[in-house]
């Protein structure tokens, strides 16, 4: 990609066919004791169940825990950051933000941790933050697939952080 982009220190340029990312270290949104059953999270509803969060009706006897991704939300600190800069995305912004929404969807169907946190226009486009690395760069994805242009990623294994950078 022809932009120079301010790559903070300790990040690596990955490559688009790498695939998923492999956490090298813990992330410390993740949880390191498992929570009684059924947990449910008094922010977003989301349950605890069988090991995992999913989207059930809450138990009347339920714990109660903030999931991840309403932890994360609590303390602005996003695990991806997705900027989409150029000509193309101010022209097209109401499209390519439906396509964004549509995936976060389409996600959360299954995966409630993966959401989408803010959608800021910035100064040459707009920066997406959301709760999981995957998430981001499945936008990164869906938006390079659909309207081409230059995608690079770039993933701070020490901070389970990834930057996802599209431009046309």
């Amino acid at each position: 990609m022809g932009t120079q982009h301010n790559i903070p220190p300790n990040f690596q340029k990955i490559a688009r066919h790498d695939g998923i990312f492999q956490e090298n270290i813990h992330d410390t949104y993740q949880l390191k004791t498992k929570l009684k059953e059924p947990t449910v999270c008094p922010t977003c509803s989301a349950v605890f169940h069988e090991g995992r969060w999913q989207w059930l009706e809450a138990p009347a006897n339920a714990h109660q825990h903030n999931c991840p991704a309403c932890q994360r939300i609590h303390d602005h600190f996003p695990a991806g950051f997705v900027t989409l800069t150029g000509d193309f995305s101010a022209s097209h912004h109401e499209e390519i933000l439906n396509l964004i929404h549509n995936l976060e969807k389409k996600e959360q169907v299954e995966h409630p941790m993966k959401r989408v946190m803010a959608i800021e226009k910035t100064g040459d486009g707009i920066l997406i933050t959301t709760t999981d690395i995957h998430l981001a760069r499945g936008i990164g994805e869906a938006v390079h697939n659909g309207y081409q242009g230059d995608l690079e990623y770039h993933y701070n294994p020490g901070e389970m952080l990834l930057r996802v950078y599209w431009a046309r």
